[in-house]
């Protein structure tokens, strides 16, 4: 696991988007990028104000962030180039190489011609509670060979931070434990809702959220 030290990749941020944010008691920390190509994981996700919250910390770091959508909705006449001017990328799930194996591809491209491309997901695919986070980023973030992005939306200290980038080692298990600890004491907008940082648990096996004692 390597960290990721310098972050030679700087933008120009929306005067507007910062006067808003801070209106609402928020603050984003966040210094630059180390590569033109990098995956960001947003945690926790657990309401639809998340999303407020991070559109107005994208335009305020100016960092034209993109993120998956499904390819059915950019056919829309409306719906798709709104979702286009948001980030959205649009991407085939029934494709055979499947989805991560297609924005593979799409970073290599970029790659090979030095375009910028960060894609910012959701580890954990829901809002709702789950017991363990899916493994699309991780095998995205590892596949493609970019750095991955640690970034806190923590409402209890009403910050948007990025905390930490790194390279994946493969290690499953270790690099979760890292993830974990950078992601400790952060609260969602429903706390309960928070999805552990574990993998997700195979299928057939318990996955049960355990009860309140």
């Amino acid at each position: 696991m390597t960290a990721l030290e310098k972050f030679p990749v700087q933008f120009k941020g929306s005067a507007l988007a910062r006067w808003l944010l801070h209106l609402a008691g928020w603050r984003v920390d966040f210094q630059g990028l180390p590569t033109l190509q990098g995956v960001a994981i947003v945690y926790p996700h657990t309401s639809n104000w998340d999303f407020v919250t991070m559109m107005l910390a994208k335009w305020s770091m100016g960092l034209p962030v993109f993120f998956w959508g499904k390819d059915s909705l950019f056919r829309w006449p409306v719906l798709g180039p709104w979702v286009r001017w948001l980030g959205g990328i649009p991407i085939d799930r029934a494709s055979t190489r499947g989805v991560v194996g297609a924005m593979v591809e799409v970073f290599a491209q970029h790659q090979r011609d030095g375009k910028f491309l960060w894609l910012g997901l959701s580890p954990e695919g829901t809002r709702k509670w789950t017991p363990g986070w899916r493994s699309g980023f991780y095998q995205l973030a590892q596949a493609a060979q970019v750095p991955l992005a640690v970034v806190r939306l923590d409402y209890g200290q009403k910050v948007v931070r990025f905390e930490d980038f790194m390279y994946l080692k493969g290690n499953v298990l270790e690099d979760y434990a890292h993830i974990r600890k950078l992601y400790a004491g952060v609260k969602g907008f429903y706390p309960e809702k928070a999805t552990p940082i574990e993998p997700l648990p195979l299928a057939g096996s318990n996955g049960k959220r355990p009860s309140a004692k």
